[in-house]
């Protein structure tokens, strides 16, 4: 993971650990998930309009498909904050949580 937000530097990104795997968030919406340390980006018409090869599949069984991130846009690092930031904006802002009580 370190690598992954590394390379989105200097984007607004952080991760979360999330049942034994983690999302990833940029601006505060959550774009990605990392899976058998696979990187699954939020599908979105943005970022399938970047002309990168992006593979659909399911993060884990029963999953929404994601899109594939390789190895070649992640070392890519222009590329790889490009598109994560593009799917960002493409995403509504995330709801706010009421306190209870």
């Amino acid at each position: 993971m370190a690598h992954l937000l590394e390379q989105l530097e200097p984007l607004h990104v952080r991760a979360r650990a999330m049942f034994g795997e983690y999302g990833v968030y940029c601006d505060e919406k959550i774009v990605a998930l990392v899976c058998d340390d696979t990187f699954f980006l939020k599908p979105s018409p943005a970022a399938a309009r970047m002309g990168i090869h992006l593979v659909p599949a399911p993060p884990y069984p029963g999953a929404k498909e994601y899109f594939v991130i390789g190895a070649a846009v992640i070392e890519d690092d222009e590329q790889f904050r490009r598109v994560v930031q593009a799917t960002a904006d493409a995403l509504p802002a995330p709801k706010l949580k009421r306190k209870r009580g």
